[in-house]
């Protein structure tokens, strides 16, 4: 997808030698940082009790205390899962721009986010395969069309679905890096994984913020609304993706499918939901994309 390079400014050059030099500073082996316990107690909390799926609806109320920390070993090891799947589909993209025309400036910076994104990766899988046995898979999103897109709109989409994704991961990473009922391994991984992405996003709103301008010069006001739909249904489809069946059968919940259905058409849902958007959703609108901060209706 050539394109011409980025006109970057000074202030977003100084951005990435910043960001870069605290990533070499901050280095870590994660091979040898983490400590792993040959297991976790299955009587604590695995996931901060505020952030479990039933929260804010009538459906909570159904759960026993015993249910709910259940639910939160297996909605945590969900949440580690869609990182590790997430995180793959975003190194495909960066690893395909790399040293490529149009990135010929943020390319160093990309080695190591590409590194730290890899390392993640690793240990959030560990994680997963060590305290659950599995790494559950994510749901499909369907594609904005079948054919290739302008270069303008696929790179713009491509950063802008890399930073949404990880300014909502970080909000379950901040409040559970900090939660004293969680364990330290628990703690640690997010803390850790926190720590990195606060340099991503830094960065990631600073490219998204060129790449929308970029995009604006090159499209029509009607492709930018396209855009602003398809953003919208990722933000909807990435929402859901935390009411996942399989974390409700493995807690031991008698009907998942009805209980995912039940908490997505739930309106108490809607302020959970909104808290863990609040961010990207203000960003997107603040460049300019969002028109407003409706949300598709599933």
């Amino acid at each position: 997808m050539p394109t011409a390079e980025l006109a970057v400014t000074d202030r977003f050059r100084e951005l990435l030698d910043r960001l870069t030099q605290k990533a070499i500073d901050d280095y870590y082996n994660p091979y040898q940082r983490f400590d792993w316990p040959e297991h976790l107690d299955e009587d604590q909390w695995w996931m901060s009790p505020e952030l479990i799926s039933p929260v804010g609806t009538a459906q909570l109320d159904q759960l026993d205390e015993a249910t709910r920390k259940r639910l939160s070993k297996w909605e945590s090891i969900n949440f580690y899962s869609l990182n590790v799947h997430g995180i793959r589909e975003l190194l495909i993209e960066v690893v395909n721009r790399i040293h490529m025309p149009g990135f010929e400036v943020p390319s160093d910076f990309f080695h190591h986010f590409i590194g730290e994104e890899n390392e993640h990766m690793w240990f959030f899988a560990e994680f997963c395969l060590r305290y659950g046995g599995k790494i559950y898979q994510p749901p499909v999103f369907k594609a904005l069309s079948a054919q290739r897109q302008e270069p303008e709109v696929e790179n713009f989409l491509v950063f802008a679905r890399i930073l949404f994704f990880e300014e909502m991961v970080d909000h379950y990473n901040m409040a559970m890096g900090q939660d004293e009922r969680l364990c330290h391994t628990i703690r640690q991984v997010n803390a850790i994984h926190h720590q990195d992405e606060s340099r991503h996003i830094a960065f990631g709103r600073e490219l998204v913020a060129h790449l929308y301008g970029r995009m604006c010069e090159r499209v029509s006001e009607e492709r930018l609304r396209e855009v602003e739909g398809y953003l919208k249904r990722y933000i909807v489809y990435s929402l859901h993706s935390f009411y996942n069946p399989e974390t409700y059968r493995d807690a031991g919940i008698a009907d998942p499918l009805a209980l995912r259905a039940a908490l997505i058409a739930d309106e108490g849902r809607r302020a959970a939901e909104r808290r863990v958007i609040r961010k990207p959703m203000s960003f997107f609108r603040k460049i300019g994309l969002f028109t407003d901060e409706t949300l598709p209706v599933a």
